[in-house]
């Protein structure tokens, strides 16, 4: 999570300037494409709506011209589907800005007792925020993604307490398929 699209320094939370929240993916192009993660990004958000401020506008930033290529193709193909003009900006990224630590693993941080599990892994800000597995566990609380089977959840190396706490979240999530 951070900022980006702007021209204020070091922005903050609350000195946002004219950046927009947004965040930062590292991938490895031979697991997923950068046209892949654009499809992600197209199902997952209203390409129509027109923010009144910089904080929340529709945007797709790219590192190189074979991304921007890729983005504008994504974004026509995309404007095929709707009836409203889609409003999505694709631009360079010039500079990320890191949010504040309270704003990585959002979610995470609101299940006390499994960021606990992380905190004896990840014992600096930015061993947890940089976490593969910490990112993991933040969409799995928020109700994203799925487990195949409970050997998933043995992945994260969790006490069992901390098992019993995610295997809890997965049963109330409507996007696992576990099955205890």
């Amino acid at each position: 999570m951070g900022y980006a699209g702007g021209t204020t320094l070091n922005p903050k939370y609350h000195k946002l300037g004219d950046h927009t929240e947004t965040l930062q993916l590292d991938f490895d192009n031979k697991i997923i494409s950068y046209s892949q993660l654009l499809d992600i990004f197209w199902r997952e958000h209203n390409p129509e709506y027109m923010s009144l401020s910089h904080q929340y506008r529709s945007m797709i930033f790219y590192h190189n011209e074979a991304q921007r290529a890729v983005a504008i193709t994504s974004r026509e193909r995309e404007r095929r589907g709707h009836t409203h003009p889609v409003v999505t900006d694709i631009v360079p990224l010039a500079v990320f800005y890191l949010a504040e630590d309270y704003h990585q693993k959002y979610y995470l941080r609101g299940e006390s007792r499994l960021m606990e599990e992380m905190r004896r892994y990840y014992q600096t800000e930015e061993g947890l925020v940089n976490s593969t597995a910490a990112a993991r566990l933040n969409g799995l609380v928020a109700g994203y993604g799925d487990f195949a089977s409970e050997s998933d959840i043995d992945k994260f190396g969790l006490s069992e307490n901390g098992r019993a706490i995610l295997l809890k979240i997965a049963r109330r999530s409507d996007h696992t398929s576990v099955s205890v």
